[in-house]
């Protein structure tokens, strides 16, 4: 048997953990809320993304996060402290399944397209201690420039961070377990033996019925997690 530290849980965050609306979406909420984004600057940022993606999915991934360009880095922590203190819409059945996995002495990382600090942020909030892998902005005397420091965390760029982070904490691919939501999470899906569709759309649900992989629901119910008291873990106790 595959001993537990060479087995890994990789999850997605919203929409596999998390109800909607996105932590993105939470977070430009919160922009506008506290007037330090226009709806000009987001109206003007949607109409540039809608216009570039017909011709460059791409490259419209690299630049849809301009709304930010200006906004100081530290608008994240007065995002965080504003977090309810009662908690958060996690899905139970997504807490008990990382639980179990905490339990089993498996590693847990979540790896998700949403911007890190919103993920470090919501890490914190968990009953147990994970890894992080999402989308790293670009930052430049304590602003964001609106441009990513490294590929967005989706498709294929989620099946290389797991398999670099399989390589960095030698764990076995094949005992591994993935969760994923979307026709976005498949090659996360695909890089781990133990691949798992939560929430799927009917594409994604399809896919796995033919594959054999378990289909679960956890949308119903939604239900607030406490703030944890422990902190997440450090570099130092990752190696």
């Amino acid at each position: 048997m595959t001993a537990p530290e060479k087995i890994g849980a990789f999850f997605d965050l919203d929409g596999t953990l998390l109800a909607p609306p996105s932590l993105e979406w939470r977070f430009i909420g919160y922009l506008l809320a506290h007037d330090e984004l226009g709806t000009r600057d987001v109206a003007r940022w949607l109409g540039h993304f809608a216009m570039k993606i017909v011709h460059d999915p791409h490259g419209a991934t690299l630049s849809n996060k301009r709304y930010l360009a200006g906004l100081r880095e530290s608008l994240a922590s007065d995002w965080e402290r504003s977090l309810p203190a009662d908690g958060l819409q996690f899905y139970p059945a997504a807490i008990e399944r990382m639980v179990w996995h905490w339990m089993q002495g498996h590693r847990v990382v979540l790896v998700s397209g949403t911007l890190d600090f919103l993920a470090r942020a919501i890490a914190q909030r968990l009953p147990g201690r994970v890894e992080i892998c999402a989308t790293q902005l670009e930052a430049s005397d304590g602003r964001w420039t609106g441009r990513l420091a490294d590929e967005h965390m989706s498709g294929e760029a989620k099946a290389r961070a797991v398999r670099a982070l399989a390589a960095r904490f030698g764990l076995s691919l094949w005992d591994c377990y993935a969760y994923g939501n979307s026709m976005s999470d498949l090659p996360m899906l695909d890089a781990v033996g133990r691949r798992v569709a939560v929430n799927p759309p009917a594409r994604l649900a399809c896919i796995a019925c033919s594959e054999g992989w378990p289909v679960c629901d956890w949308r119903e119910p939604a239900a607030a997690v406490p703030i944890r008291s422990s902190r997440q873990m450090t570099a130092k106790e990752a190696r």
